[in-house]
């Protein structure tokens, strides 16, 4: 692969809803889009999934601009790669910063299944034609709220519900959903609100016959988290505290989790995705792919990643409509009766769209490699 030039974009969307969590609301969403070209003409593209505010993690818009420019974009211009693999080799002396790491990867993935003339979903290994879609929705202004927002979600064929929780808003409100809706596959979302000393009040969790709690104690456990599986019967599903697959492995042979997460930028890439994939076959842990808001570009990724065949979970990877008035892709992603078509063409299967994407571009910055 002969990368002769680089281009990040910082990118500015709006939201169709705003979308709350225990940890803040987010209205819009800054991202950059990474394009990496090569001598062949052809463009592979990636993208971060960093907000703005160090909500989820330590990364943001700003420090992973800094991270691309003064550190990884350099190190790549200085060596040679000939599979997409090379590329954490090449980024491993820089701790951390995984979702910098993730998105330029990312672009060099797709460029490498375009030059291969395959789609990303093959490249990778992927198996499925179609993937299985849930929806995560966030915390709303009360139970009548969610209740009927959870409703239209079914009408539309999503086929699990993720409900965002945090103390104050957890037992009584799935308890309601529940009563309205006793057998959809229904799964709550933590992000980090609670604490051992919670034992007891989590322990109620166990009546409503959850698929599983995501990530319900601190964004670095995973000590805590293993005594308090033992506590519930119901699985918990770990998120922020798997940032690769050697934390997959502890976690597992801890007895910290049942099922895993899988974001690709949190975990530094789709080669270290595949590792954690292959390590959670090897332990019968059931996975599914989280989202972080993203837009067209790292939908599409997500939707390679998860026709590996251990997705076995409908994942967060909701069509385009569900987040914005009009994607950066075309065609926008599709859900038709819960299920997203993977793509076939070379590549992540879909075009990005570089008047749309320039026209809500704030600044942008090319590298000649």
């Amino acid at each position: 692969m002969e990368i002769n030039r680089i281009i990040l974009r910082q990118v500015k969307m709006e939201l169709l809803h705003p979308f709350t969590t225990s940890v803040g609301t987010e209205v819009d969403k800054d991202f950059i889009a990474v394009e990496v070209q090569s001598k062949s003409g052809l463009s592979g593209w990636g993208e971060s999934v960093s907000i703005v505010e160090p909500m989820y993690n330590e990364e943001t818009v700003q420090t992973n601009w800094h991270m691309m420019n003064d550190h990884l974009i350099p190190r790549l211009s200085k060596a040679s790669i000939s599979h997409p693999d090379d590329v954490m080799d090449i980024f491993k002396p820089v701790r951390g910063n995984f979702n910098a790491k993730a998105a330029i990867e990312g672009a060099i993935w797709d460029l490498y299944a375009k030059e291969n003339n395959v789609s990303l979903s093959k490249a990778l290994g992927g198996v499925k034609k179609q993937i299985e879609v849930g929806v995560s929705i966030g915390i709303k202004e009360s139970e009548r709220q969610l209740l009927k927002q959870i409703e239209d979600y079914l009408k539309e064929g999503y086929k699990r519900i993720k409900v965002k929780i945090m103390p104050g808003w957890d037992i009584d409100i799935l308890r309601a959903v529940r009563k309205e809706f006793p057998a959809i596959q229904l799964m709550a979302d933590a992000n980090c609100a609670y604490s051992l000393n919670d034992i007891d009040h989590m322990k109620q969790l166990d009546e409503f016959g959850l698929t599983m709690i995501e990530q319900p104690l601190a964004h670095d456990d995973i000590i805590d988290h293993a005594k308090l599986q033992a506590e519930l019967e119901t699985p918990i599903c770990l998120d922020e505290s798997i940032h690769s697959a050697e934390d997959a492995r502890k976690a597992i042979e801890l007895g910290s989790c049942k099922v895993i997460n899988l974001k690709i930028g949190r975990v530094g890439g789709l080669t270290e995705s595949k590792k954690i994939h292959d390590l959670c076959v090897q332990h019968h842990i059931p996975m599914w792919c989280g989202g972080m808001l993203e837009a067209g570009i790292g939908r599409a990724h997500n939707i390679a990643i998860t026709s590996l065949a251990n997705f076995t979970l409908p994942g967060d990877t909701a069509p385009s409509s569900h987040y914005w008035k009009q994607d950066i892709i075309d065609p926008a992603v599709e859900m038709k009766g819960g299920l997203i078509t993977v793509p076939d063409a070379p590549g992540i299967g879909y075009t990005p769209n570089i008047a749309r994407i320039e026209d809500l571009t704030i600044f942008s910055k090319t590298y000649h490699i």
